[in-house]
């Protein structure tokens, strides 16, 4: 059974961690919050995104960037960023992988990206667009690990009922 890792850098806005907090739920992933956070955990906004789930999320949070590599080391991880060389649909995600995804209004640091040129990855999208919105872009790549290792744990599969027309 496959599992990814989502993990935040420095989030700013509350509905977009609650809205990855769902998508790793209904994905079997773990989120990893890296402080300084721009909102507390306890939020209403950061709940509501989450709706009922986050009870049910695997959420850890580190201190900082330091923190966050002492405490999971040797992890492979992948730095989603629009200054990649390279689109997300080239890497090939391993099982118990992180992906990165840095704060809404600047992204992962440019030294973290430096030192990890090999692992960066991208979101094509058109030029003259800054970025995508952070909860889609975390959908985006956390489906595509997930496709990779055929939804090994997923439903994939459902059923219509019965409709009556009236």
């Amino acid at each position: 059974m496959a599992h990814i890792n989502i993990v935040l850098l420095e989030p700013e806005i509350p509905a977009n961690t609650g809205n990855i907090g769902r998508t790793c739920v209904a994905a079997g992933a773990s989120l990893h919050l890296i402080e300084p956070l721009g909102f507390s955990i306890s939020e209403k906004q950061l709940k509501r995104a989450g709706m009922d789930y986050w009870d049910k999320l695997d959420v850890k949070t580190y201190i900082n960037y330091e923190d966050f590599l002492n405490k999971n080391p040797g992890a492979k991880i992948y730095y989603a960023t629009t200054k990649a060389p390279r689109m997300y649909t080239e890497a090939e995600f391993e099982d118990d992988c992180f992906i990165m995804f840095g704060k809404e209004s600047a992204g992962i640091p440019e030294k973290i990206l430096y030192e990890n040129q090999d692992t960066c990855i991208r979101i094509p999208m058109l030029e003259d667009i800054r970025s995508l919105n952070l909860g889609n872009s975390a959908a985006i790549v956390l489906y595509e690990a997930l496709r990779q290792h055929g939804f090994d744990h997923m439903q994939g599969t459902g059923s219509l009922r019965e409709y009556e027309w009236k």
